[in-house]
């Protein structure tokens, strides 16, 4: 299972929210490029890239640093936020952005999302941000009236590269994922899927683990990095590829619900 270190940008600087809340920011750095370069000597594979002021503007806003970060790595980048048009979609792919992450357009306008994914295969992955099922949008600050799942099952016909499933209520909480809610997602369709929100510690990621064979594929680490509850070394040694050991023989997934 693919471990992936969570970049977030706000005002230049590396931050992350708990449960989505701008006005609750942890500063973890003003140089993200230092930062991104460290996950890759710690052995990251991928990047998530998720451009705050963006997801607010309804624009992308930090793409200067978006590139920076991606011609300076060498390897793959995903980015969301903000992304609504297809010129703001092609200019980030121009940059050597290897994935798109969008939400809000896939909940305001799914054609267009649909489009996205026949004029951009494999490249375009779509965040279901949750709030008690429901799908939140405009950089969280939102909640509409379409569950996660009923979404992700339109995605999943209309060719969608992955979905990525963040529990708002558990993101930058450190208090274990919604295992629940992945599971019910999972086994609603047959697309990846990147699991967010919550992981503090292996026995998180394992919990996670026990859903792979569902098609959770990875699961994305942001705050329990940045504060020294989990390394990024220590995650890949217990899920990664070639991991030194496998899911603990006693773990029940379905005790985690």
């Amino acid at each position: 299972m693919d471990v992936i270190p969570a970049i977030d940008l706000l005002a230049g600087r590396c931050v992350r929210l708990t449960q989505g809340d701008y006005q609750q920011v942890d500063v973890f750095g003003d140089d993200p490029l230092g930062i991104a370069r460290q996950w890759v000597a710690d052995g990251a594979t991928r990047l998530h890239l998720v451009d705050l002021d963006g997801a607010k503007a309804g624009r992308p806003v930090n793409q200067g640093l978006i590139r920076q970060i991606v011609q300076d790595l060498a390897i793959p980048v995903q980015v969301g936020g903000g992304i609504r048009t297809q010129a703001a979609a092609e200019e980030l792919l121009g940059l050597g952005v290897d994935r798109l992450i969008v939400g809000t357009l896939a909940v305001r306008e799914p054609d267009t999302v649909a489009q996205w994914c026949r004029a951009f295969p494999n490249r375009i992955w779509v965040g279901l941000d949750a709030r008690n099922g429901y799908l939140a949008t405009q950089g969280w600050t939102e909640t509409s009236t379409l569950r996660a799942v009923d979404l992700a099952q339109t995605l999943a016909q209309q060719g969608v590269g992955g979905l990525i499933y963040t529990d708002i209520l558990k993101d930058g909480t450190l208090e274990g994922p919604n295992l629940t809610a992945l599971r019910e997602l999972a086994m609603a369709v047959d697309v990846p899927i990147i699991a967010s929100g919550g992981v503090s510690s292996i026995p998180d990621l394992f919990q996670i683990l026990t859903l792979e064979a569902l098609g959770v594929r990875g699961v994305i680490v942001g705050k329990a990095l940045y504060t020294g509850a989990l390394t990024l070394k220590e995650a890949h040694r217990a899920v990664g590829p070639g991991r030194w050991q496998d899911v603990p023989p006693d773990l029940d997934s379905s005790a985690f619900a």
